[in-house]
């Protein structure tokens, strides 16, 4: 505040010198009366040399005449400025200069023309007053400049910082402060924004270990129930053997498969918590084609899948990560169409293209590119039916990893998920 108040009197102190100059200038002009004696004794030396004009000690009375003859020709003369180019004694009077009859008794002479010394310093005076309006524009000028620049320096510039800073926090970048600057008008206006931003950025931090937290929690109790969940389903199996009692089977089935479905629905969970944790990896290397067989008959429990010729091949792919996005397929398609399920293999440029399509009604056109989305769920053919919208997401997170690619589509009354898998 201080800085403005020096440029404010600054700026008030050309201003007035400014208009001091002006006024000055304008009242310095005083009316010159021409001395009478100066004249006679001017007339006197003239006719007193009339013969010899240029015994005529000019520089004592006037630097410049003009001396006419009684006819109106120039007899001498010692024009320069004032006088230049004045021809006759009626031109002189015309332009303001002093005409003197030159006499001797009652015999006329001729005409003296020197300056009217009243006019030349009136435009002396005009000539300085000319001055003095151009200085005081300059004044002006300057002064209305050295204020932009203060009002672009201390008001514009910080405004515009202000302005990007704001910009950079809404667009999640806190890490760049707004930086203070000496004599800112805006000092405490500032400094509580980069205090904001601190404020934001901790809490931020606070929200990001927060998270990490909760997916790590997530992470390890899913970690931790997959080991119970995997002797129930040994247990049931170990029962289905023993046991002979058909109703008894039936049952020891039926948690079966519910154990198969929340081991499905862990492993998911675990998945995503270790993507956001930065921790689901991939570690691809070659493998041949035949794993795909292998696989598809591994989580195929129902016996609906029924395969197409399947290309000999070198794939580049994580075996473990294919079975995983495999079973999650398969498991969704008993779930939501519970038909055959058709596996066609085709080679295309560098991919092995794997199809699997079923036939249970489809997903209308609008929610396909949605599937993949995390915990989006189709609001058509989920309804009453358990999941957590995870299993697509994570297939497609997988595939990506792997440099492939995950394609849903409807086709032949069904749903179709195509896998393209990098070829070695």
């Amino acid at each position: 505040m201080k800085s403005y108040s020096k440029v404010l009197l600054l700026i008030a102190a050309l201003l007035l010198a400014a208009v001091a100059v002006f006024f000055g200038m304008a009242h310095s002009y005083r009316s010159q009366e021409t001395d009478p004696m100066f004249l006679n004794d001017l007339l006197q030396n003239v006719k007193k040399h009339w013969d010899d004009p240029k015994s005529v000690d000019t520089a004592l009375y006037t630097p410049e005449m003009i001396l006419f003859d009684s006819e109106g020709f120039i007899r001498y003369s010692t024009a320069q400025q004032r006088l230049a180019g004045i021809d006759s004694p009626q031109e002189a009077l015309h332009d303001g200069c002093l005409c003197l009859a030159v006499t001797e008794n009652t015999r006329f002479l001729g005409t003296l023309v020197i300056p009217d010394p009243n006019k030349t310093y009136f435009e002396l005076v005009r000539q300085r007053l000319w001055i003095a309006c151009g200085v005081t524009a300059l004044l002006f000028v300057l002064a209305g400049v050295l204020y932009g620049v203060y009002v672009y320096r201390t008001i514009i510039v910080p405004f515009r910082k202000m302005e990007t800073f704001a910009e950079n926090v809404a667009a999640g970048d806190l890490d760049q402060p707004l930086m203070l600057e000496q004599n800112n008008l805006f000092g405490a206006f500032t400094e509580s924004f980069d205090i904001m931003r601190e404020e934001l950025k901790a809490s931020r931090q606070r929200e990001h270990a927060l998270k990490i937290k909760e997916k790590e929690l997530v992470a390890s109790l899913s970690h931790d129930l997959k080991t119970p969940l995997t002797g129930i389903k040994l247990l049931c199996e170990l029962l289905r053997v023993k046991v002979q009692d058909e109703y008894l089977i039936s049952k020891i089935t039926s948690i079966h498969q519910k154990a198969e479905h929340m081991d499905v629905l862990i492993s998911d969970l675990l998945a995503s918590a270790l993507e956001d944790l930065g921790e689901m990896s991939v570690s691809c290397q070659d493998e041949p084609s035949s794993i795909l067989h292998e696989l598809l008959l591994a989580h195929d429990t129902q016996g609906l899948v029924r395969e197409g010729e399947l290309p000999e091949c070198l794939l580049f792919a994580d075996r473990q990560r294919l079975s995983q996005i495999i079973g999650n397929l398969i498991s969704n398609s008993y779930k939501y169409a519970g038909t055959a399920i058709d596996a066609g293999y085709r080679i295309k440029d560098r991919y092995l293209e794997l199809s699997l399509q079923d036939y249970g009604g489809g997903v209308p056109e609008e929610e396909l590119s949605l599937l993949t989305n995390k915990f989006y769920r189709g609001k058509t053919n989920a309804a009453g039916k358990d999941g957590s919208g995870l299993g697509l997401y994570i297939a497609s997170e997988l595939m990506a990893k792997m440099n492939g690619e995950l394609i849903c589509s409807c086709r032949n009354g069904g749903f179709c998920v195509t896998l393209l898998i990098p070829l070695s």
